[in-house]
């Protein structure tokens, strides 16, 4: 028999706390890890990130992370954010029942407009899907996920960068001190066990992976090829597929297309 593959190893770690009499919630990692299983997914599609561009998607990869680690169990998220200034659409996804996080970026194509604009998409089992939208300023991805809170949630939030590559996401509960949060600085938040009563809550694991195969990228093309394969291969024998997930490539044939409408 064979052996089943092994696990992917965890990448990530990160915990959450509590912050008594504040009524604030704190999770905490080190996302050195991740980006570089990000970056070797960047070498694997042979890009070279732009300084900005990398800037912006591994703020939006880490913001979302610690929003996820801060969310129920059952949820999967979804943000997609249009930046004006540089003009690049991040979209970045993040699994609680896996523990998977994944994203992408790209510059091409990116449809102008006069605001930056972000859409969050929230999946619970066996509810409906829920999207909200709201505008923000500014080219961080930390930023725009505090305006989400503010506009969206309707409550306070704020990222911190307390190390290189070490990220604070504190966000407010009920009957949080929002003056304490709001005047908060990075300085304060390094030393903040030593002057608030801090207690853990919780440790939760992610890592870098999509998930997507062929079959999947089969599944998506599925109604267009029963509705017409000549509008969709042309006089090709093949054609090619991003995953809109990772952006890993895949050449699909017109033969094996046929055959996954079979089988379905």
């Amino acid at each position: 028999m064979d052996e089943l593959p092994a696990p992917p190893e965890i990448s990530l770690e990160i915990r959450s706390y509590f912050v008594r009499e504040r009524n604030a919630l704190l999770t905490r990692a080190e996302f050195s890890d991740l980006f570089v299983d990000y970056y070797l997914h960047m070498a694997d599609l042979h890009i070279q990130p732009a300084p900005e561009h990398d800037r912006i998607f591994k703020e939006t990869l880490a913001a979302l992370t610690l929003h996820c680690a801060a969310r129920p169990w059952n949820e999967t998220i979804a943000w997609t954010l249009n930046f004006q200034n540089p003009l690049l659409n991040v979209f970045v996804h993040g699994s609680n029942p896996l523990g998977t996080i994944i994203g992408r970026f790209f510059s091409e194509h990116v449809r102008e407009a006069p605001v930056n604009f972000f859409f969050a998409d929230i999946i619970r089992k066996n509810q409906l899907p829920h999207r909200s939208s709201i505008q923000f300023e500014g080219s961080s991805g930390f930023i725009a996920a505090e305006t989400y809170y503010r506009q969206s949630e309707q409550r306070l939030a704020r990222y911190f960068e307390v190390s290189d590559e070490e990220y604070v996401f504190i966000s407010a509960q009920p009957d949080c001190d929002t003056a304490w949060l709001e005047a908060l600085t990075v300085e304060q938040v390094r030393i903040l066990e030593q002057n608030e009563e801090v207690s853990f809550l919780e440790s939760r694991n992610y890592r870098w992976e999509c998930g997507c195969n062929q079959d999947k990228m089969m599944n998506v093309l599925s109604p267009a090829m029963k509705s017409s394969p000549k509008a969709l291969f042309g006089s090709d024998a093949t054609l090619r597929m991003n995953c809109p997930r990772c952006g890993l490539p895949y050449i699909l044939t017109r033969e094996s297309m046929e055959a996954y409408i079979k089988r379905k």
